[in-house]
């Protein structure tokens, strides 16, 4: 368990001079217990990708750790919006307006304004999620003025196997045209590209808590 400690330090060394970078811990299919000396050295970002496992494992940590947050990475469909409000404090995969008018819609109910990323089809990959670069800025004002919802930056996962720094500029692009300070980019294999190329949020899994079974 000490490994997961030193791995997740080992990272934040890398990262020292970039204040503004936050790692979230990608903590899928790793039990409490492996999670916990993360959470007792001090951190607060935690990224899960299923609703129904981030429910069983994080709603009570969440109220032993107020200071928690957690952030929702993986495909999010509309019938999980209700259990996903006020769990998550970040929506990393934003990528359709029925789902935008879903979490409009539960926010009213909930009281509780989630901090939420568009994601980015950034490689135009066909079996991936994702707004396409072109559609970005008309969705990105449909989701603030008519949904009223708190877009605070873009979310991309460049394609597998491909070079990642052309797609991370092209995201820092878009992003500086809509005026947004946060990108989520960046995982294991990358973050350090990511971070040059301006990413606010990586998503680091494996790289911290080993290889998953």
């Amino acid at each position: 368990m000490e490994n997961v400690v030193k791995n997740f330090n080992l990272i934040k060394q890398e990262i020292i001079d970039k204040k503004n970078v936050k790692i979230v811990a990608v903590t899928k299919t790793f039990p409490i217990s492996h999670i916990l000396p993360v959470i007792n050295e001090g951190h607060t970002d935690f990224g899960e990708n299923k609703v129904q496992e981030a429910m069983e494992k994080w709603t009570s940590i969440k109220q032993d750790f107020p200071k928690i947050n957690l952030h929702l990475l993986g495909k999010l469909q509309t019938n999980k919006v209700k259990f996903v409000l006020p769990l998550f404090d970040y929506i990393h995969s934003l990528d359709n307006l029925k789902l935008a008018s879903k979490i409009a819609e539960e926010q009213i109910k909930k009281n509780f304004k989630p901090k939420i990323f568009i994601q980015v089809n950034v490689g135009e990959e066909p079996q991936k999620g994702g707004i396409e670069a072109a559609d970005v800025e008309n969705f990105y004002k449909k989701c603030v003025d008519e949904y009223k919802l708190n877009i605070i930056g873009l979310m991309s996962i460049p394609p597998f196997n491909k070079d990642s720094k052309p797609y991370f500029i092209k995201m820092k692009e878009l992003s500086e045209n809509l005026g947004l300070k946060d990108i989520s980019m960046g995982m294991s294999n990358d973050y350090l590209e990511a971070v040059k190329q301006g990413s606010t949020f990586i998503r680091v899994g494996s790289k911290i808590f080993g290889a998953r079974g």
